[in-house]
C-alpha cells in the first residue's frame, strides 16, 4: 500500500452529486471523518441535469396533498413493485428535506403568499414539485456543495474507483486512480457510500452524462453484493431529437407540467387516445379541462400529457412507428400553443421555462415560445440498482451503503418525475447518517495488500497489448446493440442475441488495448469504463428476459400484457462463486396493514 496514496476516513463516499453530497454532509454531522471521491468535478455532478423539481408533499399549491396521497401515487406509478417502506419513508420525509434544503440557502420560486412554490408532474395526482424555473438540480447542487465544504468533507475530485476492497465480507474502502496523471491512490474506510448515479452511457442515446456507466452497481456486484430490478431502465419521453448533435438531451417534463402537448405529424395530441385505465378517473380526455388543471383548477382533471413516464414513451414510439412521427423520427412538443389562452405568453414562457427556451434557442435555434420542439425518447435512468435495506441504505456487503439512482427499491417498475431528487435527498441522509453510526461501531477493518497489486496490475493491462481492439469501437457497438436489442420495446429473439453479442464483447474488451501513457488518457478511462458498463448490461439483459410480461419501464412486445403472478416478485440478480451472474425472484415483502388499507382507499 506504500506504493500508492493512501487515505484513511470513518466514512468514504463515492459520488459527489445530490445523494453523495447529502450523504457526505450527514455523515459529517454525525462527528466522523468523511473523504468524498467524485470522477469529474466537484459541482458538475448529473444532479444538475435535473431540471423539474424536488417531489414533496407540502401542500403549498393544493391543500389536499399529503404524504399518503404521495406514497399511493409511488406505488402507483412503480406498479406495486416499490419497497413500500422506502415508499412510505419517502413520502414522509421529503417536505422536511426539502425545507432544511431551503434553511442551507436554496432559493425556490414562491407562491404570492410567499410559499416554495409547486409545480404539476406526471404521475403525481396534485402540484407537488418545488422547483426554481427548470434550473432545481443546479440549485441543489450549489446549496449542497457550499453547505458540504464547511463541514469538512476531504474531495478528491477526477478520481475514478475500479474496486471495492473487502476484509472477509465487510468492505473496507476503495482502490481506484486518478484521471490526470494516472496515480493510484487507495482509501481505506470503516464504512463506505456508494452514490455513483446511473447507467445511460450503455446506450447510444442518452439524456445522461459521460460518468453515468454504471460505476457503483457494477463496484457492489463484484463485491458480491445483490442488485435489484435491472430491468426496469426509464426512457424519458422527451429527449432532443434534431440536429444530431444534440439529440438525447433531456427536454424537462416541466414544459408540459406549464401546458405543452404532444402532437404527431397531422397535428393531433395523440395522448387523448391512449389513457390507461388505472388513469381514467384522473385524466382528461379534452383540451379545456387540461389547460384548467393546468391553471390550478382543483375540480379538474390532468391532461394525458402528465400520464406515467413508461406509457407516455410508449405512446410516442408508437406514433413513429406507425408513421406518424416528425421529420426527423420523433413527435412535437408544443408550449406555443398556449399563446391561445394567455395573452403574455412569450413572456410567460420564458419565465417558467428559461433553461429550456435558452438551451433550444442557442443548440437548435427553435423559438420554443413560437414553435414547436422535435423530441423523442432518450435513455434517462435507472429504477433498478444495489438492494439495500430501507432504513438504513446498506446493502447485503455488511459497511457498503447506497443511495440516490444507485440504491434501488422506491421507484419500483416505474420512477414518477421528480421523486429522483426527493429520493437523494431523503436516502442519502439516511445513508450518511447510518454509515456514520457503522463506523462508530465496527471500527477500522484491515485490508489486504493483494487486493490492490491484484487491481492495480488489471488496470493496467491494456497498454501492455501490442494488438487488440480500440475501447471506443467496443463502447460504439455496445451502445448500439443495447439501443436496438434491449431498448424500448423488448422481446426473446432480441434479447437472446443482445446476450450472445454482450459475450463476444467481453471477450474483446479484455483484450482492448490501448495506445500512450497513463497521462491524460481518455482511451484508458474507456478501457476501464467498459467493464462496468458490459457489467451492467448483462444485468438488464438478463432481468428483462426473466421477466416475461410487460410492466411499467419494462415492455415485452412477445408478452405484452401484466401476469398477476410477477407482480408479487422482485428480480434479484448476484455473482455466484463461479463468476457467474445468476438471478432468482424473490417475493415482495406483505406490505403492513393500515398501508394496505389506504392503499385501497385512495383508490
Amino acid at each position: 500500500m506504500n506504493a500508492y496514496d493512501t487515505y484513511n476516513y470513518d466514512v468514504l463516499v463515492i459520488g459527489a452529486g445530490g445523494a453523495g453530497l447529502r450523504a457526505a454532509i450527514e455523515a459529517s454531522a454525525h462527528g466522523v471523518t468523511v473523504g468524498l471521491v467524485c470522477k469529474s468535478l466537484l459541482g458538475k455532478a448529473h444532479t444538475v441535469m435535473a431540471e423539474g423539481g424536488i417531489a414533496a408533499a407540502m401542500a403549498n399549491v393544493d391543500d389536499r396533498d399529503s404524504w399518503k396521497v404521495h406514497f399511493t401515487d409511488t406505488l402507483r406509478g412503480g406498479q406495486y413493485l416499490n419497497n413500500w417502506r422506502m415508499a412510505e419513508l419517502h413520502a414522509k420525509e421529503a417536505p422536511d428535506c426539502v425545507r432544511e434544503l431551503e434553511s442551507w440557502g436554496a432559493l425556490f420560486d414562491r407562491t404570492k403568499d410567499g410559499k416554495i412554490l409547486q409545480r404539476n408532474f406526471g404521475g403525481h395526482k396534485y402540484p407537488r414539485l418545488a422547483h426554481v424555473g427548470d434550473r432545481t438540480g443546479l440549485e441543489m447542487i450549489r446549496t449542497l456543495q457550499d453547505h458540504g465544504i464547511h463541514q469538512g468533507v476531504e474531495v478528491h475530485m477526477e478520481c475514478t474507483v475500479i474496486t471495492l476492497l473487502k476484509d472477509g465480507e465487510r468492505i473496507v474502502g476503495a482502490f481506484g486512480y486518478e484521471r490526470e496523471r494516472g496515480r493510484f491512490k487507495t482509501f481505506q474506510a470503516k464504512a463506505v457510500i456508494l452514490a455513483t448515479g446511473g447507467v445511460g452511457r450503455a446506450y447510444k442515446i442518452t439524456s445522461n452524462s459521460w460518468e453515468y456507466t454504471g460505476d457503483g452497481h457494477s463496484l457492489a456486484y463484484h463485491a458480491g453484493a445483490e442488485l435489484i430490478d435491472m430491468e426496469f431502465l426509464q426512457f424519458h419521453p422527451t429527449g432532443m431529437i434534431w440536429p444530431p448533435s444534440v439529440s438525447g438531451i433531456l427536454v424537462t417534463e416541466g414544459v408540459r407540467g406549464e401546458g405543452g402537448i404532444l402532437l404527431n405529424k397531422n397535428g393531433e395530441r395523440f395522448m387523448f387516445n391512449n389513457i390507461p385505465d388505472l388513469y381514467k378517473n384522473q385524466t382528461s380526455d379534452n383540451e379545456e379541462e387540461g389547460w384548467r388543471y393546468i391553471q390550478g383548477d382543483k375540480n379538474a382533471k390532468r391532461p394525458p400529457e402528465l400520464l406515467t413516464r413508461d406509457h407516455v414513451a410508449r405512446c410516442i414510439v408508437r406514433e413513429i412507428k406507425e408513421g406518424r412521427g416528425s421529420p426527423h423520427g420523433g413527435v412535437y412538443l408544443d408550449i406555443s400553443w398556449i399563446k391561445k389562452k394567455i395573452s403574455n405568453s412569450e413572456e410567460h414562457i420564458r419565465k417558467k421555462l428559461p433553461g429550456m427556451y435558452h438551451m433550444f434557442k442557442k443548440l437548435a435555434d427553435i423559438d420554443i415560445t413560437k414553435e414547436p420542439m422535435e423530441i423523442g425518447p432518450t435513455t434517462h435512468y435507472m429504477m433498478g440498482g444495489i438492494r439495500v435495506d430501507p432504513d438504513t441504505q446498506m446493502s447485503t456487503m455488511p459497511g457498503l451503503f447506497a443511495a440516490g439512482e444507485c440504491g434501488a427499491g422506491l421507484h419500483g417498475a416505474n420512477r414518477l418525475g421528480g421523486n429522483s431528487l426527493s429520493d437523494l435527498l431523503v436516502f442519502g441522509k439516511r445513508a450518511g447518517e447510518y454509515a456514520a453510526k457503522f463506523a462508530k461501531e465496527y471500527g477500522d477493518g484491515t485490508i489486504d495488500e493483494k487486493q490492490i497489486t491484484d487491481a492495480a496490475k488489471w488496470a493496467l493491462e491494456p497498454f501492455e497489448r501490442d494488438k487488440g481492439d480500440s475501447p471506443y469501437d467496443i463502447q460504439f457497438a455496445l451502445q448500439e446493440m443495447m439501443q436496438q436489442l434491449v431498448g424500448i420495446v423488448r422481446n426473446e429473439t432480441e434479447m437472446l442475441r443482445a446476450k450472445e453479442h454482450l459475450g463476444l464483447m467481453s471477450q474483446r474488451a479484455a483484450n482492448a488495448r490501448v495506445v500512450g501513457n497513463r497521462e491524460f488518457n481518455p482511451g484508458w478511462h474507456t478501457a476501464l469504463d467498459l467493464f462496468n458498463m458490459l457489467t451492467i448490461s448483462e444485468a438488464i439483459t438478463m432481468a428483462a428476459l426473466e421477466r416475461k410480461e410487460s410492466r411499467g419501464a419494462h415492455f415485452r412486445e412477445d408478452y405484452p400484457d401484466k401476469d398477476p403472478q410477477s407482480g408479487k416478485f422482485n428480480l434479484v440478480i448476484k455473482k455466484d462463486a463461479d463468476g457467474k451472474m445468476i438471478i432468482r425472484q424473490e417475493p415482495i415483502p406483505e406490505i403492513r396493514e393500515e398501508l394496505k388499507q389506504l392503499i385501497e382507499e385512495m383508490k
